[in-house]
């Protein structure tokens, strides 16, 4: 079977189309032929060396989580799929086992991981963690589910939002921004979204966002967010200096939740204020399986149309890192091996 392999870390260069041999399952297992994955900054952030979870030794190595197909075989013991079903992937990994794992959420497990191996024409996987997907939802779409709408849903959920608050979403061009004001404009939640790009922010407008800001800086966006309204709670997935603007403009008891660092791995807060004002800082990684058959169930209802910005044939999965790098897209990029 191909393969979208990263043979060096060193941003998209580093990606090569190389022939491995193809899997057979093993109990508990399916192996699905892969009509979808997209890509995501995580992986990314492994293509340029920046993730600890990967070193040269581990070369080469097939990164993607977000798969979509057709189970072509199945593992002894499986039940839940069979040959020739329409599935979508649920990436978590967990020991099944830990307190969390028992009382849930998943996500919470002592021993969470994700899976790797979709940006491949062929992969294997825990069939117990393939959801099936209905008639009028396509592989393609299916995959933009797992990360980014994944994310953005049970950071959503966590915030405690109800229809008619208002959300702030900095940075809401990216992969879990666009989700984010997407799934809000589906909760009936409103929302303020930020871009550097004028163009982007009039495709937000279209996707649902209620008001937009043009800009970057945390001043100026403290300001024109002040002057659209009081948030009740922010979406994250920048940290850096926007940790502080968000508790900033928030609403006295306001929901902040953080998933991600690409603005910088620490924030600098005003502790004073937080405890005074009764803010919550809340941390969110991924979702649970459970979200994610809510998600595909919003899809085949047609409720949430995911934004797709360009789809790529598996010899051309570098040039889908390149634009992702050069932030070029707004929505998902999905390789279709």
């Amino acid at each position: 079977m191909r393969t979208a392999a990263f043979t060096d870390l060193t941003g998209p260069d580093g990606v090569d189309v190389i022939e491995r041999p193809t899997p057979e399952p093993g109990p508990g297992e399916a192996l699905i032929d892969v009509e979808a994955c997209s890509i995501n900054h995580h992986d990314l952030w492994i293509l340029e060396g920046a993730s600890a979870m990967i070193d040269p030794t581990d070369l080469p190595f097939v990164s993607g989580l977000d798969a979509a197909g057709v189970v072509d075989a199945v593992g002894d013991g499986v039940t839940g799929v069979s040959p020739g079903d329409r599935v979508v992937l649920c990436p978590n990994l967990t020991c099944g086992s830990c307190r969390f794992c028992r009382d849930g959420p998943e996500n919470l497990c002592e021993s969470y991981a994700l899976y790797h191996g979709g940006l491949a024409e062929v992969a294997c996987v825990e069939a117990d963690r393939l959801i099936h997907l209905p008639d009028g939802v396509d592989a393609t779409t299916a995959a933009a589910l797992p990360t980014a709408y994944l994310t953005a849903y049970h950071m959503l959920r966590r915030a405690a939002l109800e229809p008619g608050d208002l959300v702030f979403v900095p940075g809401a061009t990216g992969g879990v921004g666009v989700a984010a004001v997407q799934l809000a404009d589906v909760m009936g939640v409103r929302s303020i979204g930020t871009s550097s790009s004028a163009s982007k922010l009039d495709t937000l407008t279209d996707l649902g966002v209620d008001h937009t800001v043009e800009g970057t800086d945390p001043d100026h966006l403290r300001e024109a967010v002040g002057d659209i309204g009081t948030p009740d709670a922010v979406v994250n997935h920048l940290g850096g200096a926007y940790t502080g603007l968000g508790l900033d403009v928030m609403r006295r008891g306001g929901r902040m939740v953080v998933c991600g660092r690409t603005a910088g791995p620490t924030s600098e807060i005003d502790i004073g204020h937080l405890f005074r004002t009764h803010k919550r800082v809340i941390g969110s990684t991924m979702g649970t399986q459970a979200d994610l058959e809510r998600l595909v169930g919003l899809v085949a209802d047609g409720d949430l149309d995911p934004r797709i910005d360009h789809t790529y044939p598996l010899d051309r999965t570098a040039d889908a890192f390149a634009a992702m790098q050069d932030r070029e897209t707004l929505g998902k990029l999905v390789v279709t091996p």
